[in-house]
């Protein structure tokens, strides 16, 4: 009876990892003293906003960075001054902003849905279309609109000049630019079997895209409101051009008055306190939604 042989032992050589040293602290202390500074240096108006808005006097020849005397009289100027209606500008500019980047919001996922999952005739020289109109600044359309609007203002007064809702219908104008473009980077990443599955099960595309669709792609949606609220509440070019009455401007236009002429100086506590009032929604939204602000623009600039 021959001898069972025993299981030979396999050795495995040991891999020596040439990692290298861990870097000590002492030697990246010039990235900690370069975020100090890069602080200290956008925190800096931010200081000196709050120090003229909280100025007793309320005059730029009298504002300091650190002011000796604190008082909330800017602020209650600012809100009872009757030939400068500051609540009726922030309430101008959230209207346009928020229904703007609604809007934009809508039309953009709608245009990005039909680009990415959808197969036509011209799908893909539309998107280049859409590329290359993004090389022509804005400026170049300034007059068009402007003639445009002033037309339609004669039929309809209340989409014409000087009129909010004619502001809010020229920013529309160019929502279909590079957001189409995130939009659709974003729309590409949702696995195609779920659009099959849905309609073999008789869905529609149209409820694919509200019932399913939507939600999947929530943070790119908060991304492109996020810009385009943001971009829309401190536009002042068109805004401008378009709106000329007091009661109709919005708070970049209102504030940017108030800045100008012979009472800037004498105007500049209760500027700073419209500037600092002016700056919440954007800081309240980025708090918010700074979670799906970054997964949504890192994830839809990849396609």
């Amino acid at each position: 009876m021959s001898a069972i042989s025993q299981p030979t032992a396999i050795v495995v050589p040991e891999v020596i990892e040439d990692r290298e040293p861990p870097r000590s602290r002492g030697n990246n202390w010039w990235r900690y003293v370069l975020g100090v500074i890069a602080l200290i240096w956008s925190l800096f108006p931010v200081i000196f906003l709050l120090s003229a808005a909280l100025n007793k006097t309320g005059s730029l020849s009298t504002s300091e960075l650190l002011p000796k005397s604190f008082s909330f009289d800017n602020f209650d100027t600012l809100f009872n001054d009757p030939s400068r209606p500051f609540s009726t500008w922030y309430k101008n500019s959230l209207f346009v902003a928020g229904g703007g980047a609604l809007a934009t919001v809508f039309i953009g996922a709608c245009a990005a849905y039909a680009f990415s999952r959808l197969r036509f005739r011209g799908r893909r020289p539309g998107l280049l279309a859409l590329l290359l109109l993004q090389l022509f600044p804005g400026l170049l359309a300034v007059v068009a609109l402007y003639l445009t609007f002033s037309h339609i203002g004669d039929v309809l007064p209340g989409l014409g000049l000087n009129t909010t809702m004619g502001l809010l219908l020229a920013y529309l104008g160019g929502a279909m630019g590079s957001n189409i473009w995130l939009l659709k980077g974003y729309f590409d990443t949702i696995p195609r079997q779920l659009d099959e599955a849905a309609l073999v099960d008789g869905a529609s595309h149209a409820r694919i895209f509200f019932t399913m669709t939507l939600r999947l792609v929530l943070p790119i949606l908060v991304t492109v409101f996020m810009l385009a609220f943001v971009g829309l509440f401190g536009e002042f070019m068109l805004a401008s051009i378009f709106l000329v009455d007091s009661d109709q401007q919005t708070l970049a236009v209102g504030l940017y008055g108030m800045s100008q002429g012979n009472e800037a100086n004498r105007l500049f506590g209760q500027f700073a306190a419209g500037a600092l009032l002016g700056s919440v929604p954007t800081v309240l939204l980025y708090l918010a939604f700074q979670k799906q602000l970054i997964s949504g623009a890192t994830t839809g600039s990849v396609k």
